[in-house]
């Protein structure tokens, strides 16, 4: 049974995280020609103040 563990910045809409969901099952049991039912996908979204690239947090990224 295939887990897929997914993190994103949180902002995104419930059907952004739902089409990401769908897309990443079919293409995970398509490649493992593992049953679709059989596929597990967890999308985490962390806050911007939890993320950082370089040392800066997301939320102060561009700034």
């Amino acid at each position: 049974m295939p887990l897929i563990n997914i993190q994103v910045l949180e902002g995104r809409s419930p059907e952004k995280i739902e089409a990401l969901m769908k897309n990443v099952s079919n293409t995970v049991s398509e490649s493992l020609d593992a049953p679709i039912e059989n596929v597990r996908v967890i999308v985490n979204e962390v806050p911007k103040t939890h993320w950082s690239v370089g040392g800066k947090t997301a939320k102060n990224l561009g700034k």
